[in-house]
């Protein structure tokens, strides 16, 4: 069922809610003040991300990637692992899985490589590595109101020991599992375009322009320290979107379309926020406290981050967050749920929004995947991840 069917649904539901006076109207305002800002950002960073596809950046910047590799499979690797980062870290987890997922997969093929090793270090870096900034993960933007809006520095600064580690394992997991794969040289042929098939009906990359690959490379310098700033995300990644909306409208009007926006995600995101929060009214507050016990100590800290990622592979990450959120408490048990619910959906298929983009842009590609596979490896990389960076978290 598409996700604006789903979303739909979901606002009536909600709305049903209000009407019959379940969920009060001023918590329905509160909500939208709160949710208001952070669906703005992510309409506005997927216009950019999908502009700067149609620039033609990221193609680049693939090239440019197999050159530096130098015929060695290892650095490509650990090239595309730092791009995963940094894409996940500055733009956001869904971002990776749209845009990169095509990137890597073409890249390995056109190298002369399985591209499993490439689009597993993808997905998974998408999940766990969406811990350090705000704009990393929407969950991340909903905590900081749980914690008080904190800067985006002072959140980093509290998940930077859990983010480190999370990101850590599945890449030292890669490398142990296809090390004879990345031990070995991939031949000189010349890497062809990189075409997207953006699974949200965003616009895949064309011929050129090299006045909007500039302007498109001088738009991102400036947003990824912008989004750091303190500044509310929604404004500099809006101020990029129209830049760029402008750029494209004067030099190639055709790829400006209604579908650059992401309706179903906003439509999903904001109906799962009404729901969950009509819940809270009808005993879900109690449940999740029950489920999430009390305390701060490593116990409790870890029994917090083992639930959210249980509720995140049971029912998907938002709504698992959005449920256990109220009853989390304080700094150290959010960021502790934090670490349950984006370094812990790896074990079912619709555990996060950017596994679901990530596995169809496999299937348009036509690299299979088995899911029993995925699950198994998942089940042992979410324990090795999650308690160890549940305890840190109380070191922030």
């Amino acid at each position: 069922m598409p996700l604006a069917v789903v979303g739909a649904l979901l606002l009536v539901l909600g709305a049903a809610a209000a009407a019959v006076g379940i969920l009060p109207w001023p918590a329905v305002g509160a909500l939208a003040e709160r949710v208001g800002p952070i669906l703005a950002f992510v309409a506005a960073i997927t216009v950019v991300t999908e502009l700067l596809n149609a620039a033609g950046l990221f193609e680049w910047m693939a090239s440019y990637f197999r050159r530096w590799g130098r015929g060695r499979v290892w650095v490509l690797w650990l090239l595309v692992v730092g791009l995963s980062l940094a894409a996940t870290v500055f733009l956001s987890l869904d971002t990776t899985a749209v845009l990169l997922t095509p990137i890597v997969v073409v890249l390995a093929r056109r190298c002369g490589l399985p591209p499993l090793p490439f689009a597993l270090t993808t997905v998974w870096l998408a999940n766990t590595g969406s811990l350090l900034l705000p704009v990393s993960n929407l969950t991340n933007l909903l905590a900081l109101h749980a914690l008080g809006s904190v800067s985006p520095g002072e959140f980093a600064a509290r998940m930077a020991l859990p983010a480190l580690w999370c990101a850590a394992v599945p890449v030292a997991a890669v490398a142990l599992v296809f090390r004879r794969e990345l031990a070995g040289r991939y031949n000189s042929v010349r890497l062809g375009r990189v075409q997207s098939a953006p699974s949200d009906g965003g616009t895949a990359a064309t011929a050129t322009d090299p006045v909007l690959l500039g302007l498109g490379a001088g738009v991102l310098a400036l947003l990824l320290p912008a989004l750091v700033t303190g500044v509310p995300v929604w404004i500099p990644s809006t101020a990029a979107a129209l830049v760029l909306l402008v750029a494209f409208g004067a030099r190639r009007r055709g790829v400006l379309k209604w579908a650059l926006v992401p309706w179903q995600l906003l439509v999903f995101a904001a109906g799962l926020f009404l729901v969950m929060e009509a819940l809270q009214y009808v005993g879900a507050r109690e449940l999740a406290a029950a489920a999430l016990g009390t305390g701060d100590g490593p116990g409790s800290l870890v029994r917090v981050a083992a639930v959210g990622a249980v509720g995140a592979n049971v029912i998907n990450n938002l709504p698992a967050y959005l449920a256990f959120e109220q009853a989390a408490g304080g700094p150290a048990r959010l960021a502790a749920l934090l670490v349950g619910v984006n370094a812990g959906p790896l074990v079912a298929p619709w555990a996060s929004l950017a596994t679901l983009i990530w596995h169809e842009q496999l299937r348009r590609l036509g690299v299979g995947i088995s899911w029993w596979g995925y699950a198994a490896a998942g089940a042992v990389l979410v324990p090795l991840m999650v308690v160890p960076a549940a305890l840190l978290a109380a070191l922030g």
